[in-house]
């Protein structure tokens, strides 16, 4: 029996997202789907992918919008940001969008979870959630600022 290695390691990782980040975030991906093709696509297809829970049943260690997190690239370094929303965004303070390459990839992985994704030079990476932190405050604050996603 031959194991075609590209696809092995091509499959993504089992995740898991808040039913209101994935109502959230479709309504967001069909709003820029006209103007950001590829990226929209490919956040509808993790949506498509995930398991959809209760947001108050979200596992404590999951990669939700407002999170702060640690991961570790494919190179050993490590770097903390906070998922966002494109508004909010702002890389020289670690916010990064959802509405990125990464971003789309961080979006319901758990501590220890490894992924590979494609940055927009098509070159591939691979990063490893090492840590997730969600506040009330990162749980609740998008459902003000985002009410009609």
């Amino acid at each position: 029996m031959t194991i075609n290695v590209s696809n092995a390691r091509r499959s993504k990782p089992k995740i898991v997202v808040s039913d209101i980040d994935e109502k959230r975030l479709t309504g967001l991906s069909t709003a820029v789907a006209n103007r950001m093709p590829e990226i929209a696509d490919e956040l509808l297809a993790e949506l498509e992918r995930a398991k959809i829970v209760n947001s108050h049943a979200m596992p404590v260690d999951v990669v939700r919008m407002g999170s702060m997190l640690g991961y570790r690239s494919e190179d050993g370094q490590e770097r903390q940001v906070t998922l966002v929303y494109p508004g909010e965004a702002d890389i020289a303070l670690g916010k990064i969008s959802i509405l990125t390459p990464i971003g789309t990839a961080l979006i319901g992985l758990s501590e220890g979870q490894s992924i590979e994704w494609t940055a927009r030079d098509d070159r591939r990476h691979r990063l490893t959630v090492i840590s997730v932190r969600n506040s009330v405050e990162a749980e609740n604050e998008p459902e003000v600022a985002h009410h009609g996603c």
